[in-house]
């Protein structure tokens, strides 16, 4: 857990849509979360260290900056994926 991520869990204790707009962006999951938060504190709260948890599994598995969001708290590789080989490798012709 780096110190961004710290200041964003501290953010979302705070206001948990900020942290939502931080690492989602403005995207259907920021609705989501303004939406908990209005239904209640605790379910917004909830969402938000959810996004802040899937972001950093992202970080371990693809290194910083090595990803991008592509919503409903999913990552995919900038790069496609990891270690594979090129599309016609081996190809003769």
């Amino acid at each position: 857990v780096k110190s961004s991520d710290v200041v964003l869990i501290l953010v979302a204790i705070i206001f948990p849509p900020a942290a939502a707009a931080f690492v989602a962006g403005c995207s259907c999951d920021l609705c989501i979360n303004i939406f908990l938060t209005i239904l209640g504190y605790f379910p917004g709260l909830l969402h938000s260290l959810w996004l802040i948890y899937k972001k950093i599994e992202a970080e371990e598995r693809y290194g910083r900056g090595g990803f991008v969001y592509v919503g409903n708290g999913t990552y995919q590789p900038v790069h496609g994926q990891p270690n594979a080989p090129p599309a016609n490798y081996g190809a003769t012709a």
